[in-house]
């Protein structure tokens, strides 16, 4: 091997060693988006305000959209998760809110600064209301973004688009063919800074997808 053959050998390991810190570093900023998601759903089973809040970007364009609207910055992320009595971390008596963050396809940005993440989200809350305790189940999507900022990974836009949530034992079908008549989810009026997309069951409402079809590399399209 003369010596312009060894620096083309060189030179194709060194790319190749380029290519594997990239590589290397792309499932590692995988991991640590599956870590913050994951921490965020444990937060909310328990309503820890402030935890969750610090999950969120400093950034003004920091989004939280969800059925009861759409708050803007880090103050409106605290407003709609406002404070409740934790008494010191310990769950409030008879709240419960788990909803559990699955099946998650997560896309890091080339620039490694940015990324998009799609999750599912199902689980049950119990909330203690004037004649006794309301129980439930939810089922929805996530469709995120998060930003890197200092090092860290943090939420940048958190979609939940929840498809259903009704009573435990009779589940999500229309009032007038299953449910209780009486019963209507009504979100909390927090004076959100925009609406929110009609998702509910019956809905013809498909959350957007952030990726290209893992085969066919084309954008799926939908009525959005």
């Amino acid at each position: 091997m003369n010596t312009k053959e060894l620096e083309a050998t060189v030179k194709t390991l060194q790319e190749q060693v380029k290519t594997l810190q990239e590589q290397t570093q792309t499932l590692q900023d995988i991991e640590e988006i599956k870590k913050l998601q994951r921490a965020y759903g444990y937060y909310l089973e328990n309503w820890m305000t402030d935890e969750v809040a610090d999950l969120f970007s400093d950034s003004p364009d920091t989004v939280l959209l969800v059925h009861a609207g759409d708050f803007r910055g880090k103050e409106g992320v605290r407003k709609f998760f406002r404070p409740r009595d934790r008494n010191k971390g310990r769950r409030m008596p008879e709240f419960f809110h788990q909803v559990m963050q699955l099946s998650p396809i997560i896309d890091v940005a080339p620039d490694g600064k940015t990324a998009k993440g799609r999750w599912y989200g199902f689980g049950a809350n119990a909330s203690p209301v004037k004649d006794g305790v309301f129980q439930g189940w939810m089922d929805g999507v996530y469709e995120n973004e998060y930003i890197k900022e200092n090092g860290k990974w943090k939420i940048w836009k958190l979609g939940w688009y929840m498809y259903f949530f009704a009573p435990y034992f009779k589940g999500w079908v229309a009032p007038e063919r299953q449910c209780d008549k009486n019963f209507q989810h009504q979100p909390p009026q927090l004076n959100p800074d925009g609406p929110s997309p009609d998702t509910f069951y019956p809905s013809q409402f498909i959350c957007p997808f952030h990726f290209e079809h893992p085969v066919t590399g084309e954008e799926t399209p939908v009525n959005y």
